[in-house]
């Protein structure tokens, strides 16, 4: 049997991509997810159209701990969390409001949100994140994983998917990919 070169060639410019894809790990439009540290589990959106990942939260207060500028919430996912969730602000992002969350006489086309680190559990990967904390409890998933996180979690997305990485099963002791 005789390759055509041409074939051949194409086929070989291909093997890169395709190892590279192999690294990666295939998750469903909508994952589990557990919150290390907050001990819990919910059900996330992951949407690579979004850059930043947000966690619903409420009643969210800036305040000054040694100096040091954090962040005091409640989630706000259901009646059940009760309890402040304290965490060191990592930042404050800039976030674009949508068309009809803009009020022309207001001017402010961008919303300020207080942004937390948090380590995430999505099937056994563990990783640390920047998540940026607003009330979503008008949307069905509490948990939005944008590109900047699925990027750390080398994720490849297939919309045809749900919940493909099962529970999250990450080991107590796992260390975070940087």
């Amino acid at each position: 049997m005789r390759l055509k070169p041409f074939p051949t060639f194409l086929y070989l410019l291909c093997l890169p991509g395709v190892a590279a894809a192999g690294e990666k790990t295939v998750y469903g439009l909508n994952e589990y997810a557990s919150l290390d540290g907050i001990n819990l589990e919910v059900a996330a959106k992951l949407d690579t159209g979004a850059k930043t990942a947000s966690l619903s939260a409420r009643d969210i207060k800036r305040f000054k701990r040694n100096g040091e500028s954090w962040v005091r919430f409640y989630l706000a996912i259901d009646a059940a969390h009760s309890h402040p969730i304290e965490r060191p602000l990592a930042r404050v992002s800039k976030i674009k409001r949508r068309a009809g969350d803009y009020d022309p006489d207001e001017g402010k086309k961008y919303t300020a949100r207080p942004v937390i680190e948090l380590d995430i559990c999505m099937g056994s990967a563990l990783r640390s994140i920047e998540v940026n904390l607003t009330d979503r409890s008008a949307f069905q998933y509490p948990l939005l994983i944008g590109s900047e996180a699925l990027k750390r979690f080398d994720a490849l997305v297939d919309p045809s998917l749900k919940y493909a990485a099962g529970k999250p099963a990450c080991a107590t002791d796992a260390h975070t990919a940087e």
